[in-house]
């Protein structure tokens, strides 16, 4: 290799890299704590590019639905921005006090309510098995023998919470500490977000400017390429779920309501929220909410089974393909990873994150595919048995 001056960069860069990752493998623990200590500081940042890349998905759609046609130089064009980012916190308020004023109350009534129940609906039960298995003697003296001190159970409960107390009182000022950081952080990235948002197209162009003046040009198209389908995927994909599941807990709640079904709206949010897990999620809301009908009315729980049979039916040929449409684009075994990962690594909030990330990579992994095949020369369609150089007579 010849030492010229570029030759020569290229080794003292190479060397430099080298001896710094042995020295920062030496210090692996001092590393882990210096990165650490650089998100803390950035979280905030962090949680501001969050809440605007959330807040701008219905944002984008209020500006597009109410200011398509307002004249380029108007004073209503001009104050498009304020107006959908105040009509979208409008409507985020609006959802969060629905959900702590009426929804969230009403929920913990439902649940007292069914815990006052569980003793009644024990009883009934055991009539029930009595009854059914009358031709059993022996079954039934054993049935008869259990029995369940409501009262120990309860001062089981209170003695653990006792013995947790003193532990509880140690972490109190710990934890008092973490809330009020926590709420000092997300107020800090909220109003960086609405910064954000009214200079969205601002901090875009600034971006375009700095990408266009470091990188090769053919490199900034290919990043901007990535950050539109990264942008329509998930905005897609988080719209459509949120609006699924309002869709879902509406029709739930009228119907049940409607028919006099016990639980109504537990169940329904229930199923809107467990919705959210692709492919079991509306199982296990099923069985749960037949669970609860079940402690009430068993006959009624049996059309409970068939009613959601129906819904879920509606729901997945009608609702969803005009909602949520196309939007993942992932096959099933590929969803199926990508909620096993996501579930593991962040519960549902990684379910969530990994699904249009992984139709985004699956996206980007075809369309790399699909060049390759192009400049090669070879069909993409051909059979896997067939070899792709074989001349057909």
């Amino acid at each position: 290799m010849e030492l010229n001056r570029n030759n020569i960069k290229k080794i003292i860069g190479i060397v430099a890299f080298a001896i710094v990752l042995y020295v920062g493998l030496q210090n692996i623990g001092y590393v882990f704590g210096f990165f650490g200590m650089v998100i803390s500081l950035l979280s905030p940042l962090f949680t501001g590019f969050l809440i605007a890349f959330l807040l701008n998905i219905p944002m984008t759609r209020i500006e597009n639905a109410l200011f398509r046609k307002a004249k380029t130089k108007s004073v209503v064009q001009k104050l498009r921005r304020p107006i959908s980012l105040i009509l979208t916190l409008l409507v985020v308020a609006g959802i969060l006090v629905i959900l702590l004023f009426v929804v969230i109350p009403e929920l913990g009534r439902t649940l007292f309510n069914l815990a006052q129940g569980i003793p009644s609906f024990y009883n009934q039960t055991l009539n029930w098995v009595e009854t059914k298995l009358a031709e059993y003697p022996e079954i039934v003296e054993q049935i008869k023998n259990i029995q369940i001190d409501w009262q120990k159970v309860w001062d089981s409960i209170l003695q653990f919470l006792q013995h947790g107390a003193l532990d509880f009182l140690n972490s109190t000022v710990n934890m008092a500490s973490s809330v009020v950081n926590g709420v000092v952080r997300f107020s800090m990235g909220v109003v960086l977000a609405i910064y954000m948002l009214l200079a969205k197209d601002k901090l875009s162009s600034q971006a375009k400017v700095i990408l266009y003046a470091y990188l090769p040009e053919p490199r900034v198209e290919k990043i901007l390429s990535v950050g539109r389908l990264a942008q329509k995927t998930f905005g897609g994909f988080l719209f459509g779920q949120c609006l699924e599941i309002c869709i879902l807990g509406t029709l739930f709640f009228s119907v049940l309501t409607v028919l006099n079904f016990p639980y109504a709206l537990l169940i329904s949010v229930l199923t809107a929220f467990l919705y959210l897990i692709p492919i079991v999620g509306m199982t296990i809301a099923c069985i749960i909410g037949a669970f609860l009908i079940f402690t009430v009315n068993p006959t009624q729980a049996l059309w409970f089974l068939l009613l959601f049979i129906i819904l879920q039916q509606i729901e997945a040929n009608l609702i969803y393909p005009h909602v949520v449409g196309n939007s993942v684009g992932l096959p099933s075994v590929w969803l199926l990873c990508a909620i096993i990962v996501g579930s593991a690594t962040m519960g549902i909030l990684g379910i969530l994150l990994f699904i249009p990330l992984c139709s985004m990579l699956y996206s980007l992994f075809r369309e790399n595919i699909r060049r390759r095949l192009k400049k090669k020369k070879i069909d993409p369609l051909l059979s896997s048995t067939e070899p792709p150089n074989k001349k057909k007579p």
